[in-house]
């Protein structure tokens, strides 16, 4: 028995089939089959195998069941370091950063002063951050969940270490306010679960709950609630250790994944980041184990006689009231489950997180899900020595950055494929010659990523032939319709000496974009009508987005790539416009689902629109670009605080930053304001607050997991969107002719 239980008669390996004795399935024995899924799909259309990654399989895979020969490893995929986690820039890359270059294109006359020059400097700085194998990364900073949540977890298992303790407790340190608090994005206000999590870290790092940064936080979150007002990850954290009550957590019975894909709530109605969390926690709440705690967190409860007050529950006739009842019953129904059957799904449970086990032995390439996996194989008797085990915590480690001051940062997640389209991107807007050398090798890094089987997105596109991007290095489960229509525009920027190996890759990333269009003409970023109203009304379900319905961005970028590709008159893409239309907002910009906010969602629909063949005086860009200027900041710049997801006053304001000063000028350039006021204050500002070598300082946060509950500072947004902006500001859009590339016959 590997875990304490809460005394009833599962033990810690009760979901497991194995006899006692026997290993757990690994990865030489993984089961193929799923307890619900699509029809095979016809054969993957041949693709050519990559170095790094083995050619498709020959037979259909059950949806998501990466299998070790999705991918090898790559030497040095995911390493990181003290620096943004790319190649070395410490070298001095502002000498003759001004001198013009073969490389880069000389811009018109008449360009205001610097402007070329800054644009130089930035190209200099950026090809100095390429890593050899041809990709970029910038760091991806989020909020100290993910370092609390990294020592807990090694508490948990029993490996916690003092040099790690140690340097995650320096960087957990370092993020608290002076209330004693801690936020979730720079500038934000106080937030109490991350102030908890953080405070049991410091804890276990042997801080003491006396000492005056310890007391000022213990009292703001008596102040606030204390552990009964935190979200549910939170408590379920806390319930590890005995610090909550398992009984006063919302329930989360394993049996949901026998739940076919047409009944309402099953796994597959969840984004596939809540479904790869959700499933490995129903083990976790199925046997709910108990660890013994270190010490006592009375300290953190607003009662401490009264750690669990009442709740009221909300009227029967409302959603939030009938599931409330439901998890009542599910509670009671928890007592009586039939033995047989709760030990049946948690093995299924078991099987489908090690199907989706990927190569580098991380879970969808993100951190949450990957923790909570190997929280619930442990428990079902995976011991941390087997093979399973070793590479998801190997996995884990990928995603620790050490800065110089010998603090240990957790990223959420890894954005290689994503930080490096962009940058191709960038370059070529700026000018670098499309045959440059480090365009060619970050095509080369491109085409070797993608992913020519099918994953989850298959139960809601059975029929349909993969043939995307992922964000990460290693994700062949879960590629995304947003990356996907990235890579496509990079790629089709780059002059490649094996043109045929482009065309291929193109069309096959176009051909799985079309078909992964929701019903109502648009795009969501991991599946095709993941829309279901349910999932969020969940108790559990407290955390964040937990669906992916379409959004503007993503909408957007889907259909810049087509209007590049000659399919502007695509009745797919013009379904896309229409509901681009139709959710602009009554001020002229559009939200920004996976960007801050409306001058994200702004910045990626206008220039689709007038990619597609939308005049720059149609009503709908007219009103966004008076908009843009009418929240343009006094400096020149533009920025938007993360207070606008929750709070419409706050559409448009913030601290200006590069990357939505970048946003905003590529909207108006593309709406033909080149030589308008808010373009040339905008331009200014950038090159204005460029640093000598090149590169913009950015604190805030302008990337989006989940709107307002989770949000992200994306190291290399910074540099790839103001160089995109600057570039485009001196060479002009870089859009192909409608029907320059047109599409392959049979496909129009």
């Amino acid at each position: 028995m590997t875990a304490t239980t809460d005394g009833s008669a599962e033990s810690a390996g009760a979901g497991s089939e194995s006899t006692p004795g026997a290993v757990p399935p690994g990865p030489a024995g993984r089961t193929a089959g799923l307890a619900a899924g699509p029809p095979a799909p016809p054969p993957v259309p041949p693709a050519p195998t990559r170095p790094g990654r083995a050619g498709p399989r020959a037979e259909y895979a059950p949806p998501g069941v990466p299998g070790r020969l999705g991918r090898l490893s790559r030497p040095g995929a995911g390493r990181t370091t003290a620096r943004d986690s790319v190649r070395d820039a410490s070298r001095d890359t502002t000498r003759d950063a001004a001198r013009p270059t073969a490389d880069l294109r000389r811009p018109p006359d008449g360009v205001r002063p610097g402007v070329y020059e800054a644009a130089a400097r930035a190209t200099r700085n950026l090809l100095e951050r390429q890593d050899p194998e041809g990709w970029w990364k910038g760091d991806l900073e989020t909020n100290v969940t993910m370092d609390a949540e990294d020592l807990l977890l090694r508490q948990f298992l029993g490996i916690r270490d003092e040099a790690t303790t140690r340097a995650a407790a320096l960087f957990i340190r370092g993020e608290q306010r002076e209330d004693g608090t801690w936020a979730t994005f720079h500038g934000g206000p106080p937030e109490l679960s991350a102030t908890i999590e953080a405070y049991v870290a410091l804890r276990l790092a042997g801080d003491a709950p006396d000492a005056p940064h310890m007391s000022r936080a213990s009292a703001w979150i008596r102040a606030h609630g204390g552990i009964a007002a935190a979200r549910v990850f939170t408590r379920i954290w806390l319930a590890l250790f005995g610090w909550w009550n398992w009984d006063h957590l919302p329930e989360l019975p394993p049996e949901l994944v026998f739940l076919p894909p047409w009944v309402p709530l099953n796994i597959y109605d969840f984004g596939c980041w809540a479904r790869q969390t959700i499933v490995p926690l129903t083990v976790v709440s199925a046997l709910r184990p108990v660890r013994p705690a270190p010490f006592a967190l009375d300290e953190l409860h607003a009662d401490a006689r009264t750690p669990y007050p009442a709740r009221r529950l909300a009227p029967l006739t409302s959603w939030d009231g009938a599931f409330q009842r439901m998890d009542k019953a599910l509670h009671v129904y928890r007592r009586f489950a039939p033995r047989r059957l709760r030990k049946a799904a948690m093995a299924s449970a078991g099987r489908w997180i090690v199907e989706r086990q990927e190569n580098d032995g991380c879970w969808g390439g993100i951190q949450p899900p990957a923790v909570y996996s190997v929280i619930a194989l442990h428990l079902l008797g995976y011991d941390l020595g087997h093979p399973v085990m070793r590479a998801g915590l190997e996995s884990l480690e990928r995603f620790a950055v050490w800065r110089a001051d010998g603090a240990r940062m957790i990223e959420a997640c890894q954005s290689p494929v994503w930080d490096t389209c962009l940058a191709a991107i960038a370059l070529a807007d700026a000018g670098l010659r499309p045959d440059h050398p480090a365009l060619v090798k970050a095509a080369d890094w491109m085409l070797g990523e993608e992913i020519v089987r099918t994953g989850d997105w298959a139960v809601r596109r059975p029929g349909l032939a993969p043939g995307g991007w992922a964000f990460e290095f290693h994700n062949d489960t879960y590629p995304d319709i947003d990356d996907t229509a990235e890579v496509v525009l990079a790629l089709r920027r780059i002059k490649h000496p094996d043109p045929a190996r482009i065309e291929g890759a193109i069309a096959r990333g176009v051909s799985w974009n079309l078909g992964m269009q929701s019903r109502n003409g648009a795009w969501g970023a991991f599946d095709a009508d993941n829309t279901s109203p349910l999932p969020n009304k969940l108790p559990f379900c407290d955390f964040g987005e937990v669906i992916d319905p379409p959004s503007a961005d993503v909408t957007a970028h889907v259909v810049e790539m087509l209007a590049f590709e000659g399919r502007a008159s695509d009745a797919r893409t013009r379904r896309g416009i229409a509901w681009l239309l139709a959710e602009q907002e009554p001020s002229g910009g559009w939200f920004g689902r996976w960007g801050t906010n409306y001058v994200y969602g702004t910045g990626s629909v206008v220039p689709a629109l007038v990619a597609a063949g939308m005049a720059p005086g149609h009503p709908a860009i007219r009103r966004a670009v008076r908009w843009l200027e009418s929240v343009q900041n006094d400096d020149g710049g533009w920025g938007e605080d993360q207070r606008s997801y929750k709070d419409p006053s706050w559409a448009g304001k913030g601290a200006s930053t590069p990357s939505q000063t970048a946003w905003a000028l590529m909207a108006l350039l593309s709406a033909g304001e080149r030589e308008g006021k808010a373009v040339e204050r905008g331009v200014a500002h950038l090159v204005e607050t460029q640093k000598e070598d090149g590169t913009w300082d950015e604190p805030y946060f302008t990337g989006t997991g989940f709107p307002w509950d989770f949000s992200i500072n994306y190291h290399l947004y910074r540099q790839v969107f103001p160089l995109t902006a600057l570039g485009r500001y001196l060479y002009g859009e870089p859009f192909a002719p409608t029907g320059a590339h047109p599409a392959p016959a049979g496909e129009a």
